[in-house]
């Protein structure tokens, strides 16, 4: 998983640097357009662009985690949806889907608190790693991370003989 993530990586970053360089070029020949243009409407929509540009390109990649956590804690929430999620949700040597919670319990959390630490500790150092590694390895190394932790959490409950499903990074 992580070789892939890390090659997934690797050409995102590839198609997206030759993106932004079309993208320039593109911009500089279409500069006149802008001013006989008509200028879009709506307050909030303004606002929300204000704030999304003032974001770090750290802090605008971990709002797409943020979201995921956030999204995944809200069907924790609905009671028809609980099955699914301690099926493929949580992380459980025992249980017959083993690959797939060992991803998606990256995402996972139960407790408010425990999500609102962690998310806040994510937007925290985001713009400094993203800056250092780039967003598209920065998300391989949180998805590695995510499944290499619940790998050892597989391994540590094999150890002890303790078969309690968990959840989270």
């Amino acid at each position: 998983f992580t070789g892939s993530a890390f090659g997934s990586a690797a050409i995102w970053q590839y198609e997206s640097l030759k993106s932004r360089v079309q993208t320039y070029f593109e911009e500089a020949r279409a500069d006149w357009l802008d001013k006989i243009r008509p200028q879009k409407r709506g307050d909030f929509r303004k606002q929300v662009n204000s704030w999304w540009n003032n974001l770090t390109e750290g802090q605008r990649t971990v709002t797409g985690i943020i979201a995921a956590n956030v999204f995944v804690f809200c069907l924790w929430r609905l009671p028809g949806m609980r099955r699914i999620m301690f099926t493929y949700f949580t992380s459980d040597p025992s249980s017959r889907a083993l690959c797939s919670p060992m991803l998606l319990s990256t995402f996972s959390h139960f407790s408010l608190f425990h999500m609102a630490a962690n998310m806040y500790v994510l937007w925290s150092f985001s713009s400094s790693i993203v800056s250092l590694l780039g967003c598209e390895q920065f998300i391989a190394v949180y998805l590695s991370a995510g499944v290499i932790s619940t790998f050892v959490s597989y391994v540590a409950k094999m150890v002890t003989g303790r078969f309690e499903p968990s959840l989270g990074a």
